[in-house]
C-alpha cells in the first residue's frame, strides 16, 4: 500500500511517501516560507530522487486541521488537485493526532500542544503505550484548564509541538505530575506520521473522495472572531 503525506498545518510544510508502513521518502521544511511556494516543488524532488509513480498511489492523507488557516487551505487544495488528477481517494488526518502518532509506543501520556493565540492551544490526550489511544480528541481550550486536566490524570505527561516554546513556563511552574518535552525530530508535524497513519484511517475505510474533502478548523478565524466580538460590543452598548 502505498500513502502519499502531506503536512501544512503550521509553519512545518512536510511532503512523505509510506510504503506498507516503511517510510520511502520524506520532505520537511521548518520555514517562514509559504506553502503554496513548497508543497508541489518538495513533492516534485521526492518523486524525481525515488523515481517514485504517482500513479500507484492508493490514497492522498492530508493533515486536515485544527492549524493556521491559511497552512491548511493551501495543504487541502494541493491535496484536492493531485486526487482529482489522479482519481484516488483522501484520508482526512487530524492534525493532532498525527503529531501525537510521532511518538508511538511512549509511555507517558502524550500531549500536542499548537500554539492557538491568547493563551488558548489547539490539543488532545494521547495514550500510545499499548497501540494508539485517543484520551482527548483534538478541540481548542486554555493552556491553563489544559494543565489542570493533566494533572488530575495523575500520570507522566510528554509535550510536544509549537506551543511547548510559547507555553513552556507556566507547563514548568503549574505542572505537578512528572513531565517531560518532545525531542527535536519528534517535535513538530511530519508528513511521514500523516502518511503513516492515513494508512491506518484508509484500512479502517475511512476515506473520502477529493470532491468531499475539506479542512477542519475546530473554530473561526481570528479576524471573524475579533468582528464578531466588536459588533457583540456595539449591540450591548446600543441596547
Amino acid at each position: 500500500m502505498n500513502i502519499l503525506g502531506i503536512e501544512s498545518s503550521s509553519l512545518v510544510a512536510s511532503v512523505a511517501i509510506v510504503t506498507d508502513q516503511v517510510v520511502t521518502a520524506e520532505y520537511t521544511v521548518n520555514f517562514k516560507k509559504t506553502h503554496s511556494q513548497t508543497l508541489l516543488p518538495m513533492l516534485d524532488e521526492v518523486v524525481k530522487m525515488t523515481g517514485f509513480d504517482l500513479e500507484t498511489i492508493d490514497a492522498i492523507a492530508v493533515s486536515a486541521g485544527p492549524g493556521s488557516f491559511t497552512g491548511l487551505r493551501i495543504g487541502s487544495a494541493t491535496g484536492k488537485g493531485l486526487g482529482l488528477a489522479l482519481d484516488k481517494p483522501m484520508v482526512s488526518v487530524p492534525t493532532i493526532d498525527a503529531m501525537a502518532y510521532n511518538l508511538y509506543g511512549c509511555a507517558s501520556i502524550v500531549c500536542p500542544i499548537m500554539d492557538a493565540r491568547r493563551d488558548q492551544v489547539y490539543t488532545g490526550i494521547y495514550e500510545n503505550k499499548n497501540g494508539f489511544s485517543i484520551r482527548k480528541e483534538s478541540c481548542a481550550m486554555d493552556i491553563r484548564d489544559l494543565i489542570q486536566e493533566l494533572n488530575e490524570l495523575g500520570e507522566a505527561v510528554i509535550f510536544l509541538g509549537d506551543g511547548v516554546p510559547v507555553y513552556k513556563k507556566q507547563i514548568e511552574e503549574a505542572m505537578t505530575v512528572p513531565f517531560s518535552f518532545a525531542p527535536a525530530h519528534v517535535s513538530r508535524q511530519r508528513g511521514a506520521s500523516v502518511a503513516a497513519l492515513g494508512s491506518l484511517y484508509f484500512e479502517e475505510g475511512n476515506i473520502v473522495t477529493a470532491a468531499e474533502h475539506a479542512p477542519d478548523y475546530l473554530r473561526k478565524p481570528q479576524a471573524e472572531r475579533e468582528r464578531e466580538e466588536q459588533e457583540a460590543k456595539g449591540n450591548v452598548l446600543n441596547s
